[in-house]
């Protein structure tokens, strides 16, 4: 009793008698401080107290920010099978407009006394987002795993696609095609994958000597609409070929360019970013950089499924390289 006492007070960095007063549901302590010395005792593999015991079923959460566009599902479905395999339940929580928020989420699935959780994308992407609820996690101690990139101050391991890596590949494929106007279509400002493919996208510029334009950058919200709307700014600008932060991205600039009178790929190119599901079905078919999900999303699940039985400390990033996928978007520029 007094090694597991000892052991569970280092993890939360409390006292042994503020752990014992919780082992024993005793009155004076802090509901944060009780939760974050459960959490401990199912981190460590302890079994807990019969009175505090609750049917767990191995609970993990899933937060995703959105299941419109189609890669947050592909992702879903991945990692909820690699969970299943690994005896976990995946428990699904998906963010939307007026609806439950990332940080109640988190409420409750501390409340559901999950073993972990992972997420896909999200606030923790948003430099000028509320990072608090993921602090709140590490405090407690609970195993968490990101997927593509965030803000360094979210103290947690992260498995991510090399966003600067798809953004010179992108550009040096539009570049092989004769295209030297080439506009770029990110995410807002504060996203730091955005971010990352505009940090890609300059230091390719510079190697090749390229003269760098930055009125042929342009941010939206991740969704058809938004990008459409911002894509007749780079129209304006006289693009030839589009390098886009993501699929949907990309569609809407397809549909921009058609609205203004122009054929894809004949008059202007469009490049994807993720290869989400039915991009080679689309009228052009989508060339697109394609996100490894299968490889991501399994070593997500082995990253929080070690963390979860050992504690152990987990690597800071796991990189994976995007794959080019020529179809039928992006064809030579017209002389």
């Amino acid at each position: 009793m007094g090694g597991r006492l000892i052991d569970i007070a280092r993890k939360v960095g409390v006292s042994e008698a503020t752990v014992s007063r919780v082992l024993n549901d005793k009155p004076g302590v802090s509901q944060e401080v009780r939760d974050a010395v459960l959490t401990a005792v199912d981190v460590l593999g302890y079994e807990r107290p019969a009175r505090l015991r609750m049917e767990r079923g191995r609970l993990v959460g899933l937060v995703l920010p959105e299941l419109v566009n189609p890669i947050f599902p592909a992702f879903a479905e991945v990692i909820g099978g690699a969970l299943v395999q690994q005896g976990f339940t995946p428990v699904l929580c998906t963010r939307s407009a007026g609806g439950v928020s990332e940080a109640e989420y988190v409420d409750l699935l501390i409340e559901q006394q999950v073993s972990g959780v992972i997420f896909v994308g999200g606030l923790c992407s948003e430099e000028a987002a509320d990072h608090g609820h993921y602090l709140r996690l590490h405090r407690l101690g609970m195993p968490v795993v990101l997927i593509n990139a965030a803000v360094d101050t979210v103290p947690f391991p992260r498995v991510t696609c090399d966003d600067a890596l798809a953004m010179r590949c992108a550009m040096k494929h539009l570049s092989s095609l004769g295209h030297t106007r080439i506009g770029l279509l990110l995410g807002p400002i504060d996203h730091v994958p955005s971010n990352l493919k505009l940090a890609g996208a300059r230091a390719m510029a510079a190697e090749q000597g390229w003269d760098w334009n930055p009125e042929l950058v342009v941010h939206s919200q991740y969704s058809v609409e938004a990008a459409q709307a911002a894509t007749v700014g780079l129209l304006a600008g006289g693009v030839t070929a589009i390098a886009c932060a993501s699929d949907m991205m990309a569609l809407g600039a397809i549909r921009a360019a058609r609205r203004a009178g122009l054929r894809v790929p004949e008059d202007i190119s469009v490049v994807g970013y993720d290869d989400s599901v039915l991009m080679n079905s689309t009228s052009p078919a989508l060339t697109t950089l394609r996100q490894p999900i299968e490889t991501m999303g399994a070593s997500a699940v082995d990253l929080l499924a070690r963390a979860i039985v050992s504690g152990a400390e987990q690597v800071r990033e796991l990189l994976f390289e995007p794959a080019l996928v020529v179809r039928d978007s992006t064809a030579m520029i017209a002389s």
